[in-house]
């Protein structure tokens, strides 16, 4: 098998991140509430607490603000699902892991690899997207998904690659790695 043939290869989007998702939707309703409010803004008796009128009242048109700004967050979140944040591929002998826009390329060489694991997060919604991330020892490649392949190397580096096809790439990885080591 020839050495640049891409054995494995995943694209992960910005636009799927879990946290971010919650961000731009907690936004987008902020601004279509205060839409509706500007054009319903007399006071609501709401069971316990009272919301008071529009505090914009005598500013004309300031309602369409809210609502230009809400088509615009969403218009923005229907954009980021088409840009790429992880670039994953696995070739014969080294693993290459491009990054958004102007990130630099991490290429890891899979002869120097000591150990493999593939391994759940734990349950939180709130995990950000990452590339390069070096943290506690850790570089760390997330976008989405709830599992991750944890490969060490023999400098003493540990890679942690979140993916949504990581029962594939645990299984690519792990016998690319033998057949390396046994040949």
């Amino acid at each position: 098998m020839d050495n640049d043939t891409i054995i494995f290869e995943e694209k992960q989007y910005m636009g799927h991140n879990r946290l971010s998702m919650i961000w731009r939707t907690i936004i987008t309703v902020f601004c279509f509430v205060g839409y509706y409010w500007s054009e319903n803004p007399k006071p609501i008796q709401v069971s316990v607490f009272e919301i008071g009128h529009y505090p914009a009242i005598d500013i004309p048109n300031s309602g369409n603000i809210f609502f230009v700004l809400g088509l615009l967050s969403l218009s923005f979140s229907a954009m980021l699902t088409y840009i790429l944040h992880t670039h994953i591929r696995v070739y014969q002998t080294y693993i290459v892991i491009d990054g958004f826009w102007t990130a630099r390329r991490v290429k890891i060489n899979l002869e120097t690899i000591s150990n493999i694991r593939k391994s759940k997060y734990k349950k939180n919604i709130f995990r950000r997207a990452v590339y390069n991330l070096h943290s506690r020892g850790i570089i760390r490649f997330f976008t989405s998904g709830n599992e991750f392949i944890e490969l060490k190397d023999n400098s003493g580096f540990t890679y942690r690659i979140g993916s949504q096809k990581a029962i594939e790439l645990f299984q690519i990885v792990r016998k690319l790695r033998k057949e390396l080591h046994y040949s």
